[in-house]
């Protein structure tokens, strides 16, 4: 039976053409078949599951790694008067059961967890009661311990593969090293798996490095340089916090986050820059995965990042618009004999 799933994306997405391998990577889920796909950062992943689910009878079981990016999603949906629900932490007993219930008996197509939630006893009994017509794995490469951010609950998403064995399965992450990739496949236990791996060049993005023993100034200067949103990269919690009060102090609306802030906070933090209330935010590398926000002109590494991966996924988060950006790394001499003192030493 032929789908139209142009006509999917254009009524719910507002888009006449598929970009990239989105068209194949769908076409291949519609046919039953293990998908791995390989993205870059505002590549449209979410495409490649929202539109073939949408396509089938039944329920989507994604699972996602971050509160805020569970949240994102399903907002993004409603907005499309799509049916999602997000299963996050902190839902009482009562609550739980209630939105179970809708997700077999309420005509919801997307049901978003974290591989958290998954552990739950009732969670996994109400999904094998459910007519699941596809699972998605987002951000897939955490399911490796040579991921960026391990997460040892993402090892028990193969379960779903006994829940619902005859319903295909789709990895999707935006980095993923050949060995990282073997760890997905076996770990999953995705069959026969079809791998697509889009071209990860952004020519839209500037990429430079700066040599520079006044790295202030030169984060100063950028951000007077290059307008829209900004995100500054750090490697410590304190760099975040210092350098957020700089910027502030020469007029630039700035916040920071890492990981230690309360999940409240990061909320609301982040709810200040996705809509424009501050300007820059100062992070850890705990900020930014799977966050969609359009108008990134510009990201800074204010120290060299911890690998080419990493890098390249955190730069990505810039000109998500197809607009020109800027990706900056600042160095110093410094930074350069740290590196080799820790090279030297492992």
């Amino acid at each position: 039976m032929h789908i139209d799933t142009t006509s999917i994306l254009r009524e719910y997405w507002g888009h006449d053409n598929f970009r990239g391998s989105q068209k194949e990577i769908i076409d291949t889920v519609l046919s039953g078949q293990d998908v791995l796909a390989l993205m870059p950062t505002g590549g449209g992943k979410s495409i490649c599951y929202q539109v073939p689910s949408l396509a089938m009878e039944g329920i989507c079981i994604v699972v996602s790694p971050l509160v805020a990016l569970i949240q994102d999603q399903v907002a993004q949906l409603k907005k499309r008067n799509i049916k999602a629900i997000a299963l996050t932490g902190g839902i009482p007993q009562d609550e739980l059961n209630n939105l179970l219930d809708n997700c077999l008996y309420g005509n919801y197509k997307f049901l978003y967890l974290s591989p958290e939630r998954l552990q739950h006893t009732i969670v996994q009994e109400r999904i094998q009661q459910m007519n699941v017509n596809l699972i998605a794995i987002d951000e897939a490469h955490c399911i490796s311990q040579w991921g960026n951010d391990f997460r040892p609950a993402y090892l028990g998403c193969s379960i779903l593969k006994e829940f619902v064995p005859d319903t295909p399965m789709i990895a999707l992450t935006a980095t993923a090293t050949p060995r990282v990739v073997d760890d997905i496949v076996e770990n999953l236990g995705l069959e026969q798996v079809n791998i697509f791996k889009d071209s990860f060049s952004r020519t839209n993005i500037s990429f430079r490095v700066k040599h520079t023993e006044d790295k202030l100034y030169q984060l100063k200067k950028y951000m007077d340089k290059v307008p829209g949103s900004a995100i500054v990269y750090v490697r410590s919690r304190k760099m975040s916090v210092s350098l957020a009060n700089f910027l502030i102090k020469n007029g630039v609306s700035a916040s920071f986050f890492h990981g230690g802030i309360p999940k409240s906070e990061k909320e609301e933090k982040l709810n200040l820059w996705l809509n424009g209330k501050v300007r820059a935010m100062v992070a850890t590398n705990a900020f930014g995965m799977g966050v969609d926000k359009p108008d990134v002109g510009l990201v800074v590494h204010h120290q060299v990042p911890d690998s080419l991966e990493s890098y390249f996924q955190e730069a990505g988060r810039a000109g998500r618009d197809g607009k020109p950006s800027i990706a900056v790394i600042l160095t110093s001499k410094e930074d350069g004999d740290k590196a080799k003192q820790q090279f030297l030493s492992t």
